[in-house]
């Protein structure tokens, strides 16, 4: 009979050891373990590959959250936008924005409210936004990109000729005197 008490005692205060510990442990938080993620998930890729193989001469930029993109002079409306990411920044050679482009996931059940309100925020600050609804096909970024950028040097090399005409040499300016009255 002593053995079985001892026995007995011996399983309770393992027991009452192990949730000792636990009792002790919950009050820590853990951290998780550290892994590795993929910049890009599947879609993305395709995406990003495309737009460098259309767009070679311009700088595209991945996740770039809005916070880089806009700004404002209260800190509530920042609020409204502080935690999103624009999918793509396309930029020129003089790195200025020419277009935002974002990539709806299908496999991410995202509202389209969400969507359409990013893209009011992008388009209200005066940015252009380039959304698709899956990876954009080859064609469809040329057709989006090098024909206006076509049209861009156009109206460039026609508005540079016409500026020399608009802007005078500086003695041409009328200058007004100026009296000093003693």
């Amino acid at each position: 009979m002593t053995v079985y008490i001892m026995i007995g005692s011996f399983i309770l205060f393992c027991v009452v050891l192990m949730a000792w510990k636990k009792i002790e442990n919950s009050g820590k938080r853990q951290d998780s373990a550290l892994k590795q993620r993929a910049i890009f998930n599947l879609n993305e890729q395709l995406t990003y590959t495309r737009l460098k193989e259309v767009l070679p001469d311009r700088t595209i930029l991945a996740h770039v959250s809005y916070d880089a993109l806009l700004t404002t002079k209260f800190y509530r409306t920042r609020n409204k936008y502080r935690h999103l990411i624009a999918d793509f920044v396309v930029l020129d050679q003089h790195h200025q924005i020419v277009a935002i482009v974002a990539v709806d996931d299908p496999l991410v059940l995202k509202r389209p409210q969400q969507a359409q309100y990013q893209d009011a925020l992008l388009t209200m600050a005066g940015y252009r936004v380039i959304r698709y609804e899956d990876v954009p096909e080859y064609q469809q970024l040329r057709q989006d990109f090098l024909r206006e950028q076509d049209v861009v040097d156009q109206e460039t090399k026609t508005n540079s000729l016409s500026d020399l005409k608009k802007y005078h040499l500086y003695s041409d300016l009328e200058r007004r005197k100026i009296k000093a009255v003693s």
